[in-house]
């Protein structure tokens, strides 16, 4: 039987101990992990994004939005009667990168989908201080005038789809027409809507002539947080705090 002094009295057994020790446990505690298929619940209603809320997305990204707002409700009693059910892990698997954010400087936007109305958003984003004039944000008026550029979005799913995300190839080789559909509340969106359940139909600027930059960001607010029903699904999970 090895004495306690033994470790104490010489540094190179003891540190031969500790990494004995560190890979027992790392391998203990990793090695599982490679058995598992995944390891996020899944949860019915979750889907990749739709080509128009991809685009969004990016917009959201390239703005720097996720500095100042959080998408990561805690289960808080404080954040649920806030902001509302607390996230899932299922509603970032198909995030890359994941926007779960650091501060709030702004409000979290987990639960925003729905929230407010479609002139709300493009007034907000384009003048904040018009619609909450303690805020902060800057304004982004040129959304409204950028003609949004989708050619390369079948490239942007392809990318997506090399990550994880299981877009289909019919779902890549329609991207362009999915976009165009979903902002054209009268056209064929029967298609759109088979491949993206829950995608919102319609004109997000009130601007019918192009789609914009504003159609597309307002379309991926206007998501979050919408495709699980929690009405029907209760989350196992921590007792709210």
């Amino acid at each position: 039987m090895i004495k306690h002094d033994v470790f104490e009295k010489n540094s190179i057994v003891l540190l031969i101990g500790i990494l004995i020790v560190v890979s027992i446990g790392g391998l203990i505690e990793i090695a599982p992990l490679f058995f598992l298929e995944s390891t996020i619940e899944k949860v019915k209603g979750m889907r990749p994004y739709s080509p128009l809320e991809l685009a969004g997305r990016n917009i959201y990204i390239r703005e720097g939005c996720y500095n100042c707002h959080s998408q990561m409700i805690r289960s808080l009693r404080d954040e649920v009667e806030r902001y509302g059910p607390y996230s899932l892990a299922a509603e970032s698997m198909y995030d890359h990168p994941f926007q779960w954010g650091s501060k709030r400087t702004g409000p979290d936007l987990a639960r925003v989908g729905g929230k407010y109305s479609d002139e709300w958003h493009k007034e907000h984003l384009v003048n904040p201080r018009g619609i909450v004039p303690e805020s902060v944000m800057p304004g982004y008026p040129f959304l409204l005038d950028a003609p949004l550029r989708f050619n390369d979005i079948k490239e942007h799913l392809e990318a997506n789809r090399m990550v994880g995300v299981p877009y289909t190839d019919e779902m890549i080789e329609l991207a362009e027409e999915d976009l165009r559909a979903q902002v054209d509340p009268d056209g064929d969106t029967d298609g759109l809507l088979a491949r993206y359940p829950k995608a919102q139909v319609r004109n997000f600027d009130d601007n019918a002539k192009v789609i914009t930059e504003m159609d597309a960001l307002i379309a991926y607010l206007q998501m979050l947080g919408t495709l699980v029903d929690f009405s029907a699904y209760k989350a196992e999970g921590p007792e709210l705090r």
